[in-house]
């Protein structure tokens, strides 16, 4: 009897092991055919990326990486506490024209890395020129860009931004001098519009991005554009040789927040642009009530001439896309937001519109809070 028990329990013990092994050849099948692929479709709706996702110099990672803000890497980052009880305004508010403010930001370096496709992964990601934080490298988190400092001209805007580096053949081209990063409303009701949570961070566009795709992108204004040429969505065969001729680009964010995340696996899903309700209205979805500051990079690379070698880091001109990540002071941008988006102004980098005078500057002459 103990003879049988013990050839008995052998074959079982292997034909476990033999399934086992089997699934394991499976899943590692299944893992091995989605690598290489890329769907474009899901990134551009704001879908959550497969984790054997690819994209030009983004390789998705096909296991969670943990770090300092996502602790075990799923790629939620909850915000604490959530915003909840928000319904998205459809109110008309009094006519005011303008109800922004500029972050003025230099850029201070370049390097391949992403704290957030690739936080703590260095040589993963395609090269980008980095604004704002100059401590921003792959391991950044919210304390270590609070803890930072900074290239705009608010010091309290300890906030980190990229996009990929612009090349002419193989020579750089960085922007020269504070660049304009607007914070503007997205929404019709500028009054429903709060300030950004610490932390909270996004990327705008894709690298993937086919050429209609960027054409017909929510955040696209006007294309590429140098001299007087416009609405090009690859860069154009030339542009004027004056000195007073650069390549510009101008790109808005998404701005209507889920209230939940800071950040979610493919970096989009948290947030939405708003959409037209009503009376030509422009109004957060339900699925993302929070109306936040809309962010719109105004950039310039001094190029132009021949411009059949410029190229980005990430591909073609129509691979363009940026990253945000939140780390301004609370109270700095609080009162910017308040005084110039609430406020509906058009306030500079210290929160000062030159037409409304008398309703003052959030700012110093340091750029500070008095």
């Amino acid at each position: 009897m103990a003879e049988r028990f013990s050839r008995t329990t052998l074959v079982s013990a292997l034909i476990v092991a033999t399934a086992l092994a089997l699934v394991a050849l499976g899943l590692n099948a299944i893992t091995n055919a989605g690598a290489g692929t890329t769907d474009d479709s899901a990134q551009m709706a704001g879908e959550p990326a497969a984790a054997s996702h690819v994209m030009q110099g983004h390789v998705m990672a096909a296991a969670p990486v943990p770090s300092g803000d996502d602790p075990d890497g799923d790629g939620y980052i909850p915000a604490n506490p959530p915003v909840t009880g928000v319904t998205p305004s459809a109110e008309i508010p009094p006519v005011r024209y303008f109800h922004e403010f500029q972050a003025n930001c230099s850029v201070n370096h370049t390097g391949s890395v992403d704290p957030i496709v690739y936080p703590g992964q260095t040589g993963k990601s395609h090269n980008h020129t980095f604004m704002g934080n100059d401590t921003t490298d792959e391991n950044s988190t919210t304390a270590s860009l609070g803890g930072g400092g900074t290239a705009c001209k608010a010091p309290g805007d300890l906030s980190a931004y990229w996009m990929p580096t612009l090349y002419n053949g193989n020579q750089e081209v960085r922007p020269v001098g504070p660049q304009t990063i607007y914070y503007k409303s997205g929404v019709t009701d500028y009054r429903s519009v709060r300030p950004f949570p610490k932390g909270l961070r996004f990327v705008v566009g894709s690298p993937t991005q086919t050429l209609e795709e960027f054409r017909n992108h929510p955040g696209r204004v006007e294309g590429w554009e140098c001299g007087e040429s416009y609405n090009n969505f690859d860069f154009p065969a030339t542009c004027p040789s004056r000195p007073d001729v650069q390549l510009n680009l101008r790109m808005q964010a998404p701005s209507c927040w889920d209230g939940k995340n800071l950040d979610t696996p493919d970096h989009k899903a948290h947030m939405a642009y708003p959409g037209a309700q009503g009376a030509n209205q422009n109004v957060c979805p339900t699925s993302h009530p929070v109306a936040l500051p809309m962010i719109e990079f105004k950039m310039a690379w001094p190029v132009n001439g021949d411009m059949s070698q410029v190229r980005l880091a990430s591909g073609t001109g129509h691979s363009f896309h940026y990253d945000f990540f939140n780390a301004w002071d609370d109270a700095t941008l609080n009162a910017m937001v308040r005084h110039c988006v609430v406020g509906g102004l058009q306030c500079d980098a210290r929160g000062y519109d030159q037409n409304r005078p008398g309703d003052g500057a959030v700012l110093d002459e340091n750029y500070e809070l008095p």
